[in-house]
């Protein structure tokens, strides 16, 4: 069975390239500001909600098509990626020392309906640090933290940044690869 992943981010395409899942990866084009903008529900349901309809914005008839998002929950709020190096600057000096939240929602899709959801909730702890210690991070890290929901890679020079992480690795790097793991091998998606 042909699998799509309804996403041109860099750290999901890795994430099912390393586990040696065939796949072709096609954008989602999906509203994600207006999404955001109408729903009424809290940070999670909304990364599910985003899933969902990344899922089904592939047409790809009898393939199935993998669809995830991810959205930061800090102090009950959700968060865009940030737009500038200031605004990340800025998230992460309000994060040091502090715990904040990644929602994770994964979907497939198949034929035009969503025929499994999966959500998940990763829990992070910030080291305290100091203005200046943020702004040598955001220096040496580079523009891609930008590309990122938190101004961080976990699996770089971000994983300086922490005192605690509670939650799966994958999920946090963007894809909850062992349940989907599990439900491709179920729907026999995988050889083994």
């Amino acid at each position: 069975m042909k699998i799509l992943l309804a996403s041109q981010s860099a750290s999901r395409r890795a994430i099912l390239t390393s586990a040696g899942i065939p796949f072709e990866a096609r954008a989602a084009h999906v509203d994600e500001a207006a999404v955001k903008a109408r729903h009424e529900g809290d940070p999670a349901s909304l990364a599910l909600r985003l899933a969902e309809m990344k899922a089904l914005a592939l047409p790809a008839p009898g393939a199935l098509v993998v669809g995830g998002d991810q959205v930061l929950e800090f102090e009950g709020r959700a968060y865009d990626k940030p737009a500038s190096r200031e605004e990340a600057a800025d998230r992460l000096c309000a994060m040091a020392g502090r715990t904040h939240y990644l929602r994770s929602g994964l979907c497939l899709a198949l034929d035009g309906a969503v025929v499994w959801r999966h959500a998940s909730s990763s829990m992070l702890t910030m080291r305290p640090m100091t203005r200046r210690e943020v702004e040598d991070y955001l220096t040496e890290a580079g523009e891609g933290v930008l590309r990122t929901v938190g101004a961080y890679e976990l699996e770089a020079l971000g994983a300086r940044l922490f005192a605690r992480v509670e939650g799966d690795y994958f999920a946090i790097l963007g894809l909850d690869l062992l349940p989907l793991l599990a439900e491709l091998r179920r729907r026999e998606a995988l050889p083994w």
